[in-house]
């Protein structure tokens, strides 16, 4: 039996290195150099600084910026570092209770699905466009613009389905507010 530790004891060491260092060495520099972005965090960059990233939702508030739907992370909205789902099931009060607050809120009864409710992460990018076209005269009041404007950058960035099949059309509600202020700055 003893004979057995010395060679257990190199294939240890081997499968470590393999496994534990070369193999991921390998597909970071194969992620680095196929898909640069996307391994760096799909950043958003604007003259320098990294304000965001195209993966991870942001909280917008102000009227003159569409929002997102609503974040169920803690203590903060799209706490990225707290992504979790809201955990409550379709039928229960908390959830009716909170879907009604967010109801009131869009000041529309028939609010888009993805306004008044979380994702499953609590940290979606993303909105449908009904929600973003439910924001449009909100965001042209604001900015003190013709909604055709407003409309106009919003279908620029409307976003197809994966390769024309795989999911439905969104918008990246950051990449929206950024293209909003190149478009439509505030104060003119």
């Amino acid at each position: 039996m003893l004979t057995q530790i010395p060679p257990a004891i190199v294939i240890f060491g081997l499968l470590s290195a393999v496994t534990g260092l070369l193999y991921p060495l390998a597909i970071t520099g194969v992620a680095q150099a196929a898909f640069p972005t996307q391994a760096n965090g799909s950043r958003v960059i604007d003259e320098g600084t990294i304000i965001g990233s195209d993966l991870i939702g942001q909280s917008f508030s102000q009227p003159q910026y569409f929002w997102p739907r609503p974040s169920a992370t803690g203590p903060e909205a799209y706490n990225a570092a707290a992504s979790s789902g809201s955990n409550v099931g379709p039928t229960g009060a908390a959830l009716i209770e909170r879907v009604g607050e967010a109801v009131t809120a869009t000041g529309k009864p028939t609010a888009s699905a993805d306004a008044v409710t979380t994702s499953g992460s609590g940290l979606d990018p993303h909105i449908t466009p009904q929600n973003a076209a439910a924001q449009v005269e909100r965001v042209a009041t604001a900015r003190g613009v013709d909604a055709s404007v407003i409309l106009s950058v919003l279908a620029d960035v409307t976003e197809a389905p994966t390769f024309a099949i795989f999911g439905e059309p969104r918008v990246n509600v950051l990449r929206l507010n950024l293209a909003l202020d190149e478009a439509a700055p505030l104060g003119n």
